[in-house]
């Protein structure tokens, strides 16, 4: 079964923390938390204090993604503000090594990101130091956009170098991912499923977290 994790890219921000009770509450394993910084992508979003906030209220790994430009420079901000997992973009620094480093020196799980057009040997230098990949399902930056199925055929060679090679990284998914479209990524080896417009614009989130963890089982 797939660990679902609620975006709260399309949460409620006035009842922000309504929305992220309902979903802890209907068995989700993670909160995803994308950082945005005009830059890397169009969209702003939001820093660490955020992640600071949400911290107290929720058990739940709190898996932040950052869409920023050199992020080596913030992410000491975003290790004491509480994150669990933190997310580099490859395309977004000349030293992946070293921000993965970073992350893991700081005592949090690192993960690299790879978006659609960016192939799976460009990061495999650094998959025996991470503990999650997390493949672009979709061009990053905006919620509700349409599944890229070319991208499972990524999920499937991920998983082979990491059945090859002996390594646990978890696999996680984002960008239109809904209880139909994380059928094909869970059978190719995806273990972790981004979903932010499917759970949140619903009238029952939590229903939609089951229906994600049904349709993986």
């Amino acid at each position: 079964m797939i660990k679902v994790a609620p975006s709260i890219l399309s949460a409620d921000y006035v009842n922000l923390q309504r929305d992220i009770e309902k979903v802890d509450k209907a068995g989700a394993e993670y909160l995803h938390i994308d950082v945005m910084d005009g830059t890397f992508v169009p969209s702003i979003s939001y820093g660490p204090g955020f992640v600071k906030a949400i911290r107290p209220i929720t058990k739940m790994v709190l898996d932040v993604h950052l869409m920023v430009e050199n992020p080596e420079h913030i992410l000491p901000m975003f290790i004491d503000a509480g994150a669990d997992i933190i997310g580099v973009q490859v395309e977004a620094t000349q030293h992946i090594h070293r921000a993965l480093q970073i992350i893991k020196n700081g005592g949090k799980k690192a993960e690299v990101v790879i978006n659609p057009g960016t192939p799976v040997a460009m990061i495999e230098p650094v998959l025996h130091m991470v503990d999650q990949v997390l493949v672009m399902t979709v061009n990053p930056g905006f919620g509700g956009q349409k599944f890229l199925p070319e991208t499972v055929d990524k999920i499937a060679q991920l998983n082979a170098i990491k059945q090859e090679k002996g390594y646990d990284f978890d696999i996680e998914v984002d960008g239109g991912v809904n209880n139909k479209t994380v059928v094909d990524c869970y059978k190719a080896g995806a273990t972790v499923a981004v979903a932010g417009s499917y759970v949140f614009n619903a009238d029952d989130p939590a229903e939609r977290v089951e229906a994600m963890h049904e349709a993986t089982k």
